[in-house]
């Protein structure tokens, strides 16, 4: 835009003024850079404002990669021959948590596609993932992110009411033809749905984007937008990893730049909500690079040895340790960041909890 004035504009966002989407996609499309680095030094500020110097973390627990869908861009997709899957026992899903916890993570990520042992059966079929998402809350104690797909209703209501913290069931664009594309045969409007009921249920929403699959500017800016008005407690972007035995195979990889961009305008416009930094896509080598961008949850940490795989890179830096806190810490500290305090990221839950209690699933953003 010919009146955007970029340190008007990081100014602004630092008193705490929001932006509007022009900005925003101003913002995104930045290429120079000296400019790229005053974003970043913007988010940063913003950060520290709101999180001082620690950063949350997160153990992954991938533990079903067997999926009914069929996304375009998913190595997991059903029709995919090429790939081994497994389907992990109870104990052993309790051994990898337990793990993580004593490790010291704040947060347990169980992740899995839509497994047709689950979905088949919707009334008889999910008691299992129930009863072992109860035990790792017991037994670990920690907060549970579950990201299992499109749960039914009765489902979603249990293990809410077991006191899993957060629901994740990615959109990975707003664009409705692109998602369309990208995920195909399933609707736009249930995944919007089982998020609205995970949020009335009192869990905490993380929604996730794409970059890298054909989105404009305008998608990403769109993106923000619709999370921001949900409002959505943590915003997660990755970049699209080429992976065979799919339709988008074939597609040339993006580098990480308009990642580290996506995250840092997330931190000026979710100023005090949580953004992570996956080791998925670059492993623990990428991971300084999206602190320095603004993020505040490093994710994706996997214990070697327990046969667990990745989302985007199925077995990136795990086997060698590399996911690890040992390897993390160090990566922290060089970024002047250090891992929360126990019983801070509790907090924070409750905290946000408490926020979104007396929210409706639509907010509007005041003007500055």
């Amino acid at each position: 835009m010919a009146d955007f004035n970029l340190i008007r504009v990081l100014n602004s966002s630092q008193k705490g003024c929001p932006l509007g989407k022009n900005e925003i996609k101003s913002l995104l499309g930045l290429s120079n850079p000296e400019e790229i680095n005053l974003l970043f030094k913007a988010a940063r500020n913003i950060r520290t404002r709101h999180f001082g110097t620690r950063v949350f973390l997160y153990g992954f627990l991938y533990f079903s990669t067997h999926c009914r869908n069929e996304c375009r861009f998913c190595q997991y997709r059903h029709s995919n021959k090429s790939l081994d899957r497994y389907r992990k026992t109870k104990s052993q899903i309790m051994s990898a948590a337990m793990e993580m916890a004593g490790a010291g993570v704040d947060l347990i990520d169980l992740t899995m596609g839509e497994d047709p042992d689950f979905y088949s059966s919707e009334k008889s079929g999910f008691k299992p993932f129930v009863c072992m998402v109860k035990d790792v809350l017991k037994k670990t104690g920690l907060p549970v992110m579950i990201s299992p797909g499109t749960l039914p209703d009765k489902v979603l209501a249990k293990v809410a009411g077991a006191g899993v913290s957060w629901y994740a069931c990615y959109q990975e664009t707003h664009n409705k033809v692109l998602y369309a594309t990208l995920r195909q045969g399933q609707d736009f409007k249930k995944r919007i749905e089982k998020k609205k009921q995970a949020k009335g249920l009192g869990m905490l929403i993380e929604e996730g984007i794409l970059t890298g699959v054909g989105e404009t500017l305008d998608d990403i800016a769109d993106s923000i937008i619709w999370m921001r008005d949900f409002p959505v407690d943590q915003a997660r972007v990755m970049t699209f990893i080429p992976r065979k035995g799919t339709p988008m195979a074939g597609r040339k990889s993006q580098d990480n730049l308009r990642e580290l961009i996506i995250i840092a305008v997330m931190r000026l416009v979710f100023k005090d909500r949580l953004i992570p930094a996956s080791l998925d896509i670059d492993g623990l080598c990428g991971l300084e690079a999206r602190l320095l961008a603004g993020a505040n949850v490093v994710t994706s940490i996997v214990p070697p040895g327990k046969g667990l795989a990745g989302v985007a890179r199925n077995c990136l830096d795990i086997e060698d340790s590399r996911r690890t806190l040992a390897r993390i810490l160090p990566v922290l500290k060089n970024c002047g960041l250090e891992p929360a305090l126990p019983g801070e990221y509790r907090a924070w839950i409750k905290k946000r909890q408490a926020m979104n209690s007396g929210i409706p699933v639509k907010t509007r953003v005041m003007a500055c």
